[in-house]
């Protein structure tokens, strides 16, 4: 069918997300299982968030540096998961051309500043543990904030341009997006023309930040790693490092994921492993950021304790 006899996008009003086609006893569970891990990803995060802002003893730099991130995994999560919950339930299934492409711009902005978040938190270690003497000079209450406020608008700005230049694509049925969100490699390939352009832009901009971010992050770390092996005391090495392993797993989990799906979008992955790895690093892995940053800080477990009133048990059950 050629280009001429096909609606384009000024008809297409909506897009179908076909989910994950089961049978309507499959949905149920899916939106049951969902819906748990998204309520756990938000207690989780809340907690989190709560215990920065609420104990003195986490108002520094690096804990100010993961209320954010915390913060910012609860917006990420909310732009996708709620409507897949939704989708789960409905027979209809369908998202206007607006929403789709505003669920696109949020989801992917936020996931730019999920990166930009993990740079500024191991620039902040590097600092903290290659430079102790100078870091309280360095990390001034003027730049940790102004770290905060690039770390939440850097994505916002850089994801104008991928937005704009894929909605502005002539669309033509079928309309069927096979995903559960608006994904732009779906997007791309409904397009009634191909645009070699629009892609390369798009392929070219997630290399340069994908690889800048994540080779900043591993420089940074491998920085830090060697100025541990040199600390003489052993005790200070053990707090380092589990510091370090936690930024770390947090790192692997997002980068690892983001790559595979989109440093080369044109490499034609399985749809259902388009679907798993999107699922994984959009629902998992901030479910178990929570679990990563808190099991291996004292000071973090105490302070959810204290949020969660578990420490007051503790006390009177002693």
């Amino acid at each position: 069918m050629n280009v001429s006899s096909r609606e384009t996008t000024h008809s297409v009003t909506h897009f179908i997300l076909l989910g994950f086609p089961s049978s309507p006893e499959m949905q149920l569970l899916y939106f049951a299982i969902f819906s748990a891990a998204y309520i756990l990803t938000l207690m989780g995060n809340t907690a989190i968030v709560c215990a920065v802002r609420w104990d003195q003893r986490l108002h520094t730099p690096m804990y100010i540096f993961l209320g954010n991130f915390s913060f910012l995994e609860i917006c990420y999560v909310t732009t996708t998961v709620p409507n897949m919950l939704a989708n789960f339930l409905s027979s209809s299934k369908s998202i206007s051309f607006v929403s789709c492409f505003a669920q696109f711009y949020f989801f992917f902005s936020f996931g730019c500043d999920e990166g930009f978040y993990l740079c500024i938190m191991a620039f902040d270690r590097y600092l903290a543990i290659c430079c102790p003497l100078h870091y309280p000079r360095i990390m001034t209450k003027e730049l940790y904030t102004g770290l905060v406020i690039f770390g939440w608008s850097g994505g916002f700005i850089l994801f104008v341009t991928p937005v704009v230049l894929i909605s502005r694509l002539p669309f033509c049925n079928p309309n069927i997006i096979d995903h559960f969100i608006c994904d732009p490699v779906p997007l791309m390939m409904l397009s009634c023309s191909e645009d070699n352009t629009t892609q390369l832009i798009y392929s070219t901009f997630n290399v340069i930040f994908m690889i800048g971010t994540f080779l900043f992050i591993l420089c940074s770390y491998a920085l830090v790693i060697l100025a541990v092996l040199r600390m003489p005391s052993a005790a200070s090495k053990r707090k380092a490092f589990s510091t370090c392993v936690s930024h770390l797993a947090v790192v692997i989990l997002f980068f690892g994921s983001v790559m595979v799906m989109y440093v080369s979008p044109g490499s034609g992955h399985p749809v259902k492993m388009q679907k798993f790895i999107t699922l994984f690093y959009s629902v998992i892995t901030p479910l178990c950021n929570p679990l990563i940053y808190s099991l291996r800080n004292k000071k973090m477990k105490a302070a959810l304790m204290k949020v969660l009133g578990l420490d007051n048990m503790l006390i009177k059950y002693k």
